[in-house]
């Protein structure tokens, strides 16, 4: 009998090493071990079990059925083991084993994902994304329900935060103007508000929305006010109806897509954007929320999809 006869967590690791090599000598070698030390091993677990988990033969060494199962359940061990190692270092490193992010949806598909990537292999942080618009993710952090998020807000009148809320611009995101491709303007090279004063638009339910906010003092300057013909959230509603030729919109260029039947175009003569900021606690954030602000500054953009016509 071997010292103890208890079960350790190497010999868990060399009953794997052998599965996965097919030799106990491409085990020793994958483990860093001399092939002694992986038999030694081997050899007291088989005798703390008091089965054979390993069948040996010239070609090499393969799992009995006893093996295959009791593997099995080694592996979640060493899974689940492996998952407290990097929680507990995170926290210990980074002030939190899971970050929890609020997002709004068009900063969740275009902005977040590089950044987070580069978030969890920088630091083997997790992350938790909670998507939602802006007020709501501003409740949620005021709650302690999130760690940080990403806002959208008009640059020229900031959302207000509470004392405890600090807020980091990170870029501007231009609006542009979306036509049937059947418009009379579509050939243009950029279109002017003025020149869609008789255009339906599509407009957001909320009339607080910076997008509309801005479209809705445009047009004042212009002398006009917009028709809306669609309110909704969902951009994809909002090309669909483009392309059918109901109306037009005013979309972040963050939010355009390629589309059949509509094109793109900036605006003439007025330059319409809402800012996208970085919000944290001013006080107490975790390391990890400022890794998070790095990773987005280093790699943010707004992707520019292609435009259809001239």
């Amino acid at each position: 009998m071997y010292a103890g006869d208890v079960l350790e967590l190497r010999q868990l690791t060399v009953l794997q090493a052998i599965a996965r090599a097919g030799s106990l000598a491409g085990a020793a070698r994958s483990l860093h071990y001399s092939q002694p030390t992986v038999a030694h091993h081997l050899a007291a677990l088989e005798s703390h079990l008091g089965v054979d988990l390993v069948s040996r033969t010239t070609r090499g060494a393969t799992l009995t059925d006893l093996g295959q199962l009791f593997l099995g359940h080694a592996e979640s061990v060493l899974d689940r083991l492996g998952s407290a190692e990097a929680e507990v270092k995170a926290l210990a490193r980074h002030g939190v084993a899971t970050l929890r992010i609020g997002t709004f949806p068009t900063a969740g598909a275009h902005v977040l994902p590089r950044a987070v990537a580069a978030l969890e292999v920088r630091t083997g942080v997790r992350v938790e994304l909670h998507e939602a618009e802006p007020p709501e993710l501003i409740e949620r952090l005021l709650a302690r329900e999130l760690h940080c998020a990403l806002i959208y807000d008009d640059p020229e009148a900031p959302v207000h935060l509470f004392d405890e809320l600090k807020m980091v611009a990170l870029f501007d995101d231009p609006f542009r103007v979306v036509l049937p491709a059947s418009h009379p303007l579509a050939q243009r090279k950029s279109v002017a508000i003025a020149d869609l004063a008789d255009d339906g638009w599509m407009m957001s339910r909320d009339p607080e929305e910076p997008g509309d906010a801005a479209l809705r003092a445009a047009c004042a300057a212009e002398g006009f006010t917009p028709r809306p013909v669609l309110r909704t959230e969902d951009y994809d509603v909002m090309f669909g109806f483009v392309a059918a030729g109901v109306g037009v919109a005013l979309v972040p260029q963050m939010a355009l897509v390629e589309r059949e039947g509509v094109v793109v175009r900036p605006l003439a003569g007025v330059q319409l954007r809402r800012s996208i900021r970085f919000v944290s606690f001013a006080e107490d954030a975790p390391p990890a929320a400022a890794a998070l602000f790095a990773a987005l500054r280093a790699g943010a953009t707004v992707s520019r999809p292609h435009q259809k016509g001239p």
